[in-house]
C-alpha cells in the first residue's frame, strides 16, 4: 500500500514547518516554562482548522526533545471510565526510554461534554499530570469547552498561504520524480482553501490516476465555517489580505450578517472604537442601498469590504486568546426574517398572478389557494425555486394545523 504523501512528507523539525512561525514560537514558550516550572498551566491546546499542522507540531515537538508522545484521539475516548482507564496511567507513569512524555490528545472535539462522557475528566487530569499535555481541536470556541479554554494556553493556528502550499507541492512533485503543469499544481493549491493535507491528498490523487486530467477539472474545496468561528476573525484577529473573504463561507446572507455584528459591536468594542465600528457598519448599509436601488451588483465588493474588514479595523486592541459569547440578534432578526418571509410570499404571488392572468393583489389575497393546489406540475409551471417551494409546504402544513384547530374548537 502506497504511504500518504502527507504522512511520508511530514515536517520532522521545526525548520520544516511553514507558515506557522508564531505557533511554533508559542510552542517553545510553554514548554520552555513548562520544563522550568514556570508555566501556570499544565496544557497547550492547538486550534485551527484541518490540514493547519496541529498533530504535525505536536510529533515535531516531540522529535526535537527526544521525548516519548503517548496519543490518544478523544473521538474514541467518550466516556470518563475509558478516559480514566487510558490516559490517568499515562499521565503518572516516566517515560522509559526517552527523556521525557508528552501526552497528546488529538481532535478533542469528539470528547462530550456531559457529566458522564470525558471532558469533566479530562480537565481533572490535566490539573494532576506530571507530564505536559497538548490537545487539537478544529473549534476552540464551542460552548462545551468554556472551562478546558481556561485550563490551557490556546495557541491558533492560521490557514497555510497558498504560495507556501504551492511550493511545497513542486518540491515534493520533484522529490517523486513526477511531471505535472505549473497549471495543475496551481489548481491544486487553490483548490485547497489552506488545508495542507487536502492539497497533498489531491496531489497524490492526481499523481495515481492513469490518462490525462486537466487543471480545469480541480474544483474549489468549499470549506464552511459558523458565524462563530467568523465575527471572532473579524473581531480577535488583525486585518490581512484574507481578512475581506471572512464571510465567503458562512451560510448566512450578508443582511443577516450585518444584524450579527450590529448586536455583537458593543460586546467587543468601546469608546471610539465603537463608534469606528458602527461607522463601517452603516456605510455597508450605505452600500447595500445602492445595490437595490441602482442594481449595482458590483458594490457587493465594497458592502462586504466594510462589514469585514472595515469593522475588524476599528479597533487596535485584539485578544485573540479572549473569549467572548456573542449573542443572536433576536428581536431585529425576528422582523428581518418576516421581511424576507414577506418578500417569498410576493415573489411566488408575483408568478401565480403572471400564470393566473391576475393581479398581484389578488393573487396575494387569494394567497392560500396557491398552497392548497402546491404539486410538483404547478412548481414546474411557476418556475418556483427550491426555497420558495419550502416557503409554501410550511404554509400549506400552517393552513392544515389551523384548520384542524377550528375543527377541534367547534367541536368542543
Amino acid at each position: 500500500m502506497t504511504k500518504p504523501l502527507f504522512e511520508k512528507y511530514r515536517p520532522k523539525k521545526f525548520s520544516d514547518v511553514k507558515g506557522q512561525d508564531l505557533a511554533v514560537a508559542k510552542l517553545k514558550a510553554f514548554f520552555t516554562g513548562f520544563s522550568r516550572g514556570l508555566s501556570k498551566k499544565n496544557a497547550l491546546l492547538l486550534h485551527g482548522g484541518a490540514g493547519t499542522g496541529k498533530t504535525t507540531l505536536a510529533l515535531v515537538l516531540a522529535n526535537e526533545l527526544n521525548y516519548e508522545i503517548f496519543e490518544l484521539n478523544a473521538s474514541d475516548l467518550r466516556n470518563r471510565a475509558k478516559l480514566e482507564e487510558v490516559m490517568k496511567p499515562s499521565t503518572l507513569q516516566k517515560s522509559l526510554f526517552a527523556k521525557g512524555k508528552i501526552i497528546l490528545v488529538d481532535e478533542v472535539d469528539g470528547v462530550t461534554a456531559t457529566d458522564r462522557g470525558g471532558l469533566p475528566e479530562l480537565i481533572a487530569l490535566i490539573e494532576k499530570t506530571k507530564f505536559p499535555i497538548i490537545i487539537t481541536a478544529n473549534d476552540v470556541w464551542q460552548q462545551k469547552f468554556s472551562l478546558l479554554r481556561r485550563k490551557c494556553e490556546l495557541v491558533p493556528l492560521k490557514a497555510v498561504e497558498y504560495n507556501i502550499i504551492l511550493n511545497l507541492l513542486k518540491e515534493i512533485t520533484k522529490a517523486e520524480e513526477k511531471e505535472l503543469d505549473e497549471e495543475m499544481l496551481k489548481a491544486i493549491a487553490i483548490k485547497s482553501r489552506g488545508d495542507l493535507r487536502a492539497a497533498l491528498n489531491d496531489l497524490q490523487s492526481v499523481i495515481s490516476i492513469k490518462g490525462d486530467v486537466s487543471h480545469e477539472d480541480i474544483g474549489i474545496r468549499e470549506k464552511t465555517q459558523d458565524i462563530f468561528n467568523a465575527l471572532k476573525q473579524v473581531f480577535k484577529l488583525p486585518v490581512t489580505k484574507d481578512t475581506t473573504h471572512i464571510f465567503d463561507n458562512v451560510d448566512e446572507d450578508m443582511g443577516k450578517i450585518t444584524l450579527w455584528l450590529e448586536k455583537n459591536i458593543p460586546k467587543e468594542y468601546k469608546n471610539k472604537e465603537l463608534l469606528k465600528g458602527f461607522e463601517a457598519l452603516s456605510k455597508a448599509d450605505i452600500f447595500k442601498g445602492r445595490i437595490y436601488r441602482q442594481q449595482h451588483w458590483r458594490f457587493l465588493v465594497y458592502q462586504n469590504f466594510f462589514l469585514s474588514a472595515g469593522v475588524s479595523s476599528a479597533s487596535k486592541t485584539k485578544d485573540p486568546d479572549g473569549f467572548t459569547k456573542y449573542d443572536k440578534p433576536t428581536r431585529i432578526l425576528k422582523i428581518w426574517m418576516a421581511n424576507q418571509k414577506n418578500a417569498k410570499k410576493k415573489a411566488i404571488a408575483a408568478k401565480y398572478a403572471e400564470y393566473a392572468h391576475i393581479s398581484k393583489k389578488r393573487a396575494l389575497k387569494e394567497f392560500f389557494l396557491i398552497g392548497l393546489i402546491l404539486n410538483k406540475d404547478m412548481t414546474r409551471k411557476l418556475d418556483l425555486t427550491d426555497k420558495e417551494v419550502e416557503f409554501l409546504q410550511d404554509y400549506k402544513g400552517a393552513l392544515k394545523l389551523a384548520h384542524g384547530l377550528n375543527r377541534f374548537a367547534l367541536q368542543n
